[in-house]
């Protein structure tokens, strides 16, 4: 398994079309406010309804699969956030640095590396990471984007229940355990599948258009605490849950901790737009301090993802 086989196959058409956005942010005066929105509300749903509805992997892998996702995710938010006040870092800073830290990029990024390394079986975990990650995110996340912005508490929580996507989780599944999913080739199943694809470049839009208007010298200095969080820290604790939970199937654990292990991911920065977007961390915007972790995260983890990768194959971590 080469470098670049796994550049070119995994990481440059995501280059490729946040490249897109870079332009587009430069040469017009783009607003990626609309765009968020769009996915929040419309597409992030549909693609996490169709994964779940499509997936041919069993209840009981999905169940220890959810367990070890909300672990991880749980485990990474109280390191940060634990370190971060030890550090006397301010809430607005601290919400930007839980989610850059914990959130990986497991869809757009994470799906086709988990595929291209482990297979059938590793994009279907891929994909159930995914959807058990988003429910996390739309209701961790924004609770923890809602507080950076000044909005925590009871208002915040209240703000979860109107994002469409904790819904569309609850009736993929009700629609799993009642054995009412459409065929594959139906026209709702084809439709689903048409608007959530749309997600993963609008996505990635989104990014290039943000990093656009990026001031990257004033962003840098701010970074190394997320980086270093999200490239190191976090495949360590995918392991320690992995080896704690004990999966039956070596490949889904190997899975769930190369899907940990990937770069900072796109929906944190959709998250601090829509509810904390004028909140600074160390000088610069929220949304830029978390384009800057995305950009830097995901050119590291080249190297380190192969590295990786090689490691898990060779069954020495789990």
């Amino acid at each position: 398994m080469s470098l670049l086989s796994i550049f070119a196959s995994a990481i440059l058409p995501i280059v490729l079309i946040a490249a897109v956005g870079v332009v587009l942010g430069r040469v017009k005066d783009v607003e990626p406010g609309p765009l968020n929105t769009a996915v929040v509300y419309v597409l992030a749903p549909a693609l996490v309804l169709h994964s779940l509805m499509a997936t041919e992997l069993g209840g009981g892998t999905l169940l220890k699969l959810a367990a070890a996702v909300t672990a991880f995710t749980l485990g990474m938010a109280a390191i940060v956030e634990l370190s971060g006040r030890l550090l006397g870092v301010d809430d607005a800073t601290l919400s930007a640095l839980v989610l850059v830290a914990t959130f990986p990029n497991a869809g757009n990024y994470g799906i086709p590396v988990s595929d291209f390394a482990f297979g059938t079986v590793g994009r279907g975990v891929a994909v159930l990471y995914v959807a058990v990650q988003a429910v996390l995110m739309y209701t961790i996340g924004v609770y923890v984007a809602s507080r950076g912005g000044g909005s925590a508490g009871l208002g915040a929580v209240k703000r979860v229940f109107r994002i469409p996507l904790i819904y569309a989780v609850a009736v993929g599944l009700l629609a799993r355990a009642l054995d009412l999913v459409p065929a594959a080739d139906s026209t709702a199943m084809e439709t689903l599948q048409l608007v959530g694809d749309a997600s993963i470049p609008v996505m990635l839009l989104i990014l290039g258009i943000q990093l656009a208007n990026t001031d990257f010298g004033a962003a840098a200095p701010q970074i190394t605490v997320a980086t270093v969080g999200k490239m190191l820290v976090a495949p360590a604790v995918a392991v320690g849950v992995a080896l704690l939970l004990g999966f039956d199937e070596p490949t889904v654990a190997r899975t769930f901790v190369l899907e940990s292990a990937m770069p900072a991911a796109v929906t944190p920065l959709m998250l601090l737009i829509e509810f904390a977007d004028d909140v600074e961390v160390g000088g610069v915007s929220a949304p830029e301090f978390v384009s800057t972790v995305v950009a830097v995260t995901t050119v590291l983890s080249v190297p380190l993802l192969t590295l990786l990768i090689s490691v898990l194959q060779s069954g020495l971590l789990v």
